[in-house]
């Protein structure tokens, strides 16, 4: 017979831990129909390809009003042309334009994303379900699809996402493999696929503006903020696959769920789950090629993975709000970990 128990803290770290169960999401697919919020969306990469060149200044001086941030990262920081109002910008972005593989990096942008409205619609509902959850959440205004010409996949100002569309043209396309194998690791470009551009959206949004990973934190106290990060994005894509919620390929995954006990057990024998270390959160939290200080194969971020299943195992015995769940310390949601006998 199959069933589980409740144990405290101090059992829990003596016995190990693994959790099999999924998290589910039955009871965070809340009724959006009424909602009012409306998320806007700018096209900013097929602005700059088809905007004509003698129309180009007084359009982008618009936008400078309107996404003022936006603007200036994308030229000064991803494009290095400097600003659309400095006196060298137009020669500069005429050089910038001519390179070869900008040209085709467009192209395969305008190539695979012909349905961006469908992402658009996944993001606002995802919003509009963490409305429901967190009234007082402050949610974006804007998306602003790009090309941060490999910058950043997600950039997040106080009312907009910036989404780098090229970071999800997929590993296999032919501008992505041909990206510099000595700063773009095969790790980097195995996590450039489509299946994560919703989930990474509001991921980021979530972590930058409602959710903020913590400074000055314990291990597992880090872990279990970065549980409570995900779950919040759960919330808000109560249908997507776990794994991806996760960031993970089915290999991954399943190598993760595997070894979430010899993960435990490891963090316990070596007494690294109260100690405060950078140097411990970054090879547990940070992408990577795996999860540094643990193992060389297999997932990375498996602090991540471990926080979030310790929120969803208390999320499951009880009945609270997201913004308790968010205000919770960490040692309740610690205490209260279930596992299966």
């Amino acid at each position: 017979m199959k069933f589980t128990r409740k144990i405290g803290l101090l059992p829990l770290l003596a016995s190990g831990l693994l959790v099999i169960q999924s998290c589910s999401n039955d009871a965070l697919n809340v009724d959006i129909s009424s909602s009012k919020y409306q998320l806007e969306s700018i096209q900013l990469d097929s602005i700059l390809k088809h905007t004509p060149d003698e129309q180009l200044g007084s359009e982008l001086f618009e936008l400078s009003q309107e996404i003022p941030e936006i603007i200036d990262y994308q030229f000064y920081y991803c494009y290095k042309t400097g600003l659309p109002k400095d006196t060298a910008f137009q020669a500069n972005w005429s050089d910038f334009t001519r390179n070869p593989y900008y040209k085709r990096l467009s192209l395969r942008i305008d190539q695979k994303f012909t349905k961006l409205a469908d992402s658009k619609k996944l993001i606002a509902d995802g919003f509009k379900r963490i409305q429901v959850h967190l009234p007082k959440a402050k949610l974006p205004k804007k998306l602003v699809f790009m090309n941060s010409f490999f910058s950043s996949s997600m950039y997040c100002t106080e009312s907009e996402i910036g989404i780098g569309l090229e970071r999800y043209l997929g590993a296999r396309t032919d501008v992505i493999k041909e990206l510099p194998g000595d700063v773009f690791y095969e790790w980097i470009k195995k996590a450039m696929e489509p299946e994560y551009l919703e989930r990474d959206a509001i991921c980021s949004w979530v972590l930058t503006h409602i959710c903020e990973p913590g400074k000055d934190m314990n291990n597992i106290e880090a872990m279990i903020q970065w549980g409570k990060i995900l779950y919040i994005t759960r919330a808000a894509l109560p249908e997507q696959e776990e794994r991806i919620l996760l960031r993970y390929n089915p290999a991954d995954y399943d190598w993760a769920l595997k070894n979430e006990r010899a993960f435990w057990e490891h963090l316990v024998k070596q007494n690294m789950l109260f100690v405060k270390s950078e140097t411990d959160q970054a090879g547990f939290l940070q992408e990577g090629p795996f999860t540094s200080g643990f193992s060389q194969k297999g997932a990375d971020r498996l602090g991540q993975f471990l926080g979030y299943r310790i929120v969803c195992s208390y999320m499951e015995q009880y009945d609270v709000t997201l913004q308790q769940l968010i205000d919770k310390p960490y040692n309740e949601l610690l205490s209260e970990y279930e596992i299966d006998d």
